[in-house]
C-alpha cells in the first residue's frame, strides 16, 4: 500500500506566479510545498502596472508586499514610431500609479506571506525526477541547492509548474513550447547618479534594429537594455565598448544614463525576452502557471501582472479540480488563452505604430509575422 501523500500540491517555483498559486490553496485550506530553486540570475528592472495592486489585494498580501523598497512610477515616457518623445501619465489611473520593482524583495515578500498562510516554503531547493505513481499520486526528488541539508524525496496529490520560460515539469510530462519570436535582451545596471532629479518615469526608445528601454531602480541605480534578435549583427557585439557606442548613438535613453556615468561599462548581460507558450496548460496531475504557461515580451509590462493572475487563477482551478469539479482546469486554459490573445493583439499594435524601418529584418520579421500568425480567437483551446 502507498504511503499518503505529504501534501496535496507541491508548487515549483517561488516566483510571483508561483507564490500566488501557493497562497490561494493554502488559504483553500490545502497543505502546499512551495519549493524555489533560486536559480538564474537576479533580476532587476521589472514593473508592476497599477492594476497589480488588486491582484495582490485578491491574494490578501498587497500592503505587505508593496510596502517601502519599491520605487513608484508615475508614467511611461516613448520614442515609438516617432523620434519625439511621448508622455503618458497615470495621475488619471484609477488604480494609482506602477511600481519599479526591487524584485529579490518582492519576491522574497511573497514567499513569507505564502508561509504566513500556511504553506511549507523551501528557499534554494529544486524539484527533480516527477514521477506519476500507479496510484494518481507524484513522487518528486527536492533537491537543497544551497547544500545545507539532505535531498528527500516527497509525495503530493497535484503539482503547479511555475518553473518558468523552461516549463520543465509540464514538458517532460508532453507538453510542447511553442515560441512566437526570438527576441532577446542585453542588459546592464549603472551606478547611481550623484545630485540629479530622479525621475520614477520609465523610457522606451525603438531604433532600427530594435529598441531601447530604462528605467529607475529603487537603488537609484538605472537599468539600461537593448531587445534585438539573436542573429543580427547588433546581438552580437555584447562588448562594453560597443554597447557603449550604440547607447550614446541613441537620442533618449543617452541623456538619462551619460549622468550615471558612461566611461567605463561592464559588458551587458543576455536575457531571453521572447513571447512562449505551452500547447496546453495542464495535463494529468498538472498544471502550468506563469511565464511556464505563457511568457510575453517585456514591451507589454504585463509580465508579473500576467504571473499573478494566472497563479491565482491555477491555484483556484487545483484546489477545485482536487474537490472533484472536472470543468475547472478546462476554465483555467481558458482563461489563459483570453489573457494570451489580449497580449497579441496589443503587441500586434504597438509594434505596428513603428514603421520607419520596413525594410529591416527586426521589424520586417514583426510584420510578417502578425500576417501569417494572427492572434487566436477567443474560442481556441490552448489545453
Amino acid at each position: 500500500m502507498s504511503p499518503a501523500p505529504a501534501y496535496d500540491v507541491v508548487v515549483a517555483g517561488g516566483g510571483p506566479a508561483g507564490c500566488a498559486a501557493a497562497l490561494t490553496l493554502a488559504h483553500a485550506g490545502r497543505t502546499v510545498l512551495l519549493a524555489d530553486a533560486g536559480t538564474g540570475p537576479p533580476k532587476a528592472g521589472e514593473a508592476l502596472v497599477s492594476m497589480g495592486r488588486l491582484l495582490l489585494a485578491d491574494l490578501g498580501v498587497a500592503e505587505p508586499v508593496l510596502g517601502s523598497g519599491h520605487l513608484p512610477c508615475h508614467g511611461n515616457l516613448s520614442a515609438w514610431g516617432s523620434p519625439e518623445l511621448h508622455a503618458v501619465d497615470f495621475l488619471h489611473d484609477p488604480y494609482g500609479h506602477g511600481w519599479h520593482l526591487d524584485r529579490p524583495l518582492f519576491d522574497r515578500r511573497l514567499r513569507a506571506a505564502a508561509g504566513a498562510a500556511g504553506a511549507e516554503v523551501a528557499e534554494h531547493t529544486a524539484v527533480r525526477s516527477p514521477s506519476r505513481q500507479s496510484d494518481g499520486t507524484w513522487q518528486l526528488a527536492l533537491r537543497d541547492r544551497a547544500g545545507r541539508a539532505g535531498d528527500r524525496t516527497v509525495r503530493c496529490r497535484w503539482v503547479v509548474d511555475a518553473t518558468g520560460r523552461g516549463a520543465a515539469i509540464a514538458v517532460r510530462s508532453g507538453a510542447r513550447r511553442r515560441t512566437g519570436d526570438q527576441l532577446t535582451g542585453l542588459h546592464l545596471t549603472l551606478d547611481p547618479a550623484p545630485q540629479t532629479p530622479l525621475d520614477g518615469r520609465s523610457l522606451v526608445e525603438s531604433d532600427q534594429d530594435g529598441w531601447w528601454y530604462t528605467a529607475l531602480l529603487p537603488s537609484r541605480q538605472r537599468l539600461v537594455a537593448y531587445f534585438t534578435d539573436p542573429d543580427l549583427p547588433v546581438a552580437a557585439a555584447r562588448g562594453a565598448e560597443r554597447f557603449r557606442q550604440r547607447l550614446l548613438a541613441t537620442r533618449h535613453i543617452s541623456r538619462r544614463a551619460r549622468p550615471h556615468g558612461l566611461t567605463i561599462l561592464r559588458p551587458p548581460r543576455r536575457a531571453a525576452a521572447h513571447s512562449a507558450h505551452l500547447d496546453r496548460v495542464h495535463g494529468d496531475g498538472w498544471t502550468a502557471a506563469g511565464d511556464a504557461a505563457a511568457a510575453f515580451d517585456p514591451l507589454s509590462s504585463q509580465g508579473i501582472l500576467t504571473a499573478l493572475y494566472t497563479g491565482l487563477s491555477a491555484g483556484q482551478a487545483v484546489d477545485a479540480r482536487l474537490h472533484g469539479d472536472r470543468a475547472a482546469l478546462s476554465d483555467y486554459a481558458a482563461k489563459v488563452t483570453t489573457a494570451r490573445t489580449a497580449y497579441q493583439h496589443g503587441h500586434r499594435a504597438v509594434h505596428a505604430q513603428e514603421t520607419r524601418w520596413p525594410d529591416r529584418p527586426f521589424w520586417s520579421r514583426r510584420q510578417r509575422s502578425f500576417h501569417h500568425n494572427p492572434p487566436p480567437t477567443k474560442g481556441e483551446n490552448s489545453s
